[in-house]
């Protein structure tokens, strides 16, 4: 039987997949609905009525509610039953993590302890340690946080002062420092908190209960959004950690902190795609009851452009999610066959696909940005009153820029990582770019006489990454191991890669759908791709021109100018009826249903 091609992280920009190897949406199977409905009703039921109290803040209540989603069991979605969990594959964690993501401040308390307040242990700890700690943060029994950031160590994490320091009877490691933006904070009973072990340069990892002697945990900080959910310092004076409270191995902490890092930015992404669907439907929904000079809203041009654009980003976006999702099942497949542990096959499987957890964090936080900001701008001056649900949700949203790491760092992060995975072997960058140097304008594809849709719209494509490759190898030859530091080149050749990235994904959505459906049925979601790639190009002729402009000149600057407009040639649409065509569908559903 012949294997199937597996890009790994990054490859994307060198090769391709067939349509039938990736995940769509539309393919999720009735026990994935079921969880995800069961997701949904809870948000309805147990959060929704109870938002303004959970936000004013009410620490018990919200307390109350995590409790009675893990009697439910969705804390333990990603957990192995073995520990007390359901063991599910992490395409359906991020199904629940996007429809929890629509649930304000209960969902960044949920996440924070499913995810970075647990997984450090289940993915790294010992078979005592998942006993003693993950069994019961499965079923909520326990509430866990993660504490990594301190006053003067945000983006540079390893730079943080909190020490720790084996006691003279080798029992303990004797813990002090402060830690700052501590979610879930002034409830969480257990603390997954990073130190240095004497004077060691990297961190390590310990489990801290709350309730260990010298633990002072500040009141909640005020903040302009999340408003429901703890967020406070926590100090750690003279704290007695029992040795076998150290995850993993000393000096292992940078590891697992970056490791758990590149699951946040994926899981935030799915959070955001739910809470980007829900304000759309929220927004058609007013736009559909609102009368302005004797008509609805919803019939206006320029609020049908909000609206669809809303759609259009979020469907994209989604087409990413799920892609990359199915990516790492695979790898995490493949690392339990080769004999890993099942945490660290998980992990493993995870930290991967760190280019596109980076992308996908940057894209999917400045998608809900613009999809919340439009929302309350359709709403008018009641968008700006708190008696509306989009003032909430535009508070709520302008977190997740900085979560997980900044947009800033993570821009960084994309072109670095997939270069230093190219020059550790894993695709071929700078090989291929190099061919595609050597044909100068050549290596952009022209249009065949008679190709098909989707054979011109691949073309497209295809020529952004071409033209991708050819500007990263023009960069790293000119700044050599200083490009690192101009980031505003390298912000511009990760813009690049997310929209080519998430275009390709849009478009191999739509292929898998038509061989399911057949194209008569998906004329829209055609429309859909067709408006975000005549953008995208758009973008990326800004992005490469900028960066083209920032380190040349002449002939040379000029050679790369032609290259870039000949690579973002698209065909000419009416983006004004594709547009309205998204909108008015999006207006007859009432609700967003793409």
């Amino acid at each position: 039987m012949e294997s199937k091609k597996v890009l790994k992280s990054g490859e994307f920009l060198v090769d391709e997949i067939p349509c039938q190897e990736i995940f769509i949406p539309e393919e999720f199977g009735e026990e994935q609905q079921m969880i995800a409905q069961t997701c949904q009703d809870f948000i309805d039921t147990e959060v929704y009525p109870n938002i303004d109290k959970i936000d004013s803040p009410d620490i018990q209540l919200m307390k109350e509610t995590l409790l009675k989603a893990g009697n439910l069991g969705l804390m333990g979605i990603s957990i192995p039953e073995v520990y007390g969990g359901f063991g599910l594959s992490f395409t359906t964690q991020m199904l629940a993590a996007e429809k929890i993501g629509a649930g304000h401040s209960f969902s960044v308390a949920f996440m924070a302890h499913t995810g970075i307040g647990t997984l450090p242990i289940m993915y790294y700890g010992n078979e005592d340690q998942r006993q003693r700690y993950v069994t019961r943060l499965a079923t909520g029994e326990l509430l866990g946080a993660y504490c990594l950031t301190e006053p003067g160590a945000g983006s540079d994490a390893n730079s943080g002062k909190t020490m720790a320091t084996l006691s003279p009877d080798g029992k303990y490691y004797i813990l002090n420092g402060q830690k700052m933006w501590i979610t879930n904070a002034n409830f969480a009973d257990t603390q997954v908190v990073f130190a240095k072990i004497d004077k060691d340069r990297v961190l390590s990892a310990f489990i801290v209960e709350r309730a260990f002697k010298g633990v002072v945990v500040n009141p909640d900080e005020h903040k302009m959004g999340i408003k429901g959910s703890s967020t406070a310092q926590i100090f750690y004076n003279d704290v007695h950690v029992p040795v076998e409270n150290l995850i993993g191995a000393r000096g292992e902490g940078f590891r697992i902190a970056l490791s758990i890092l590149h699951m946040g930015r994926l899981k935030l992404a799915a959070n955001v795609l739910g809470a980007a669907k829900r304000a759309i439907s929220v927004s058609v929904q007013y736009a559909n009851e609102r009368k302005q000079f004797g008509t609805l809203i919803s019939g206006f041009g320029a609020i049908k452009y909000k609206l669809a654009e809303q759609a259009i980003r979020t469907y994209a976006l989604e087409s990413a999610v799920y892609r990359v999702s199915k990516d790492i099942d695979g790898q995490i497949e493949r690392n339990k066959a080769e004999g890993m542990d099942i945490g660290r096959a998980s992990i493993e499987g995870i930290s991967h696909y760190a280019v596109e957890a980076a992308l996908l964090k940057v894209f999917g936080s400045e998608v809900l940005d613009y999809v919340v900001d439009e929302a309350v701008q359709i709403h008018g001056g009641m968008g700006y009153s708190a008696e509306v649900s989009v003032e909430r949700g535009y508070r709520d949203s302008r977190i997740n820029r900085i979560f997980e790491g900044t947009n800033e760092i993570n821009r960084l992060l994309v072109v670095d990582t997939a270069m230093k995975r190219a020059m550790k072997g894993d695709f071929d960058l700078f090989g291929k770019a190099a061919l595609l140097a050597s044909q100068g304008t050549a290596c952009i594809l022209e249009a065949k006489e008679g190709e098909s849709w989707f054979e011109s719209r691949y073309r497209i494509v295809k020529n952004f990454k071409n033209l991708i490759l050819i500007l990263i190898r023009a960069a790293s030859e000119h700044f050599d191991k200083k490009l690192v530091h101009e980031q505003e080149v390298m912000n511009n050749l990760t813009d690049m890669m997310i929209d080519t990235y998430v275009a390709e994904s849009t478009l191999m959505r739509i292929e898998k759908l038509v061989s399911i459906k057949g194209e008569e049925s998906l004329s829209i979601n055609q429309s859909i791709l067709d408006v975000f790639l005549y953008d995208a190009a758009a973008r990326v002729r800004k992005n490469g021109t900028d960066a083209v402009s920032s380190f040349m000149v002449g002939p040379v600057a000029q050679e790369h100018i032609q290259l870039i407009e000949k690579a973002v040639r698209t065909e000419i649409i009416n983006v004004k009826v594709l547009r309205r065509t998204i909108a008015d569908r999006l207006i007859e559903e009432n609700t967003y249903k793409f």
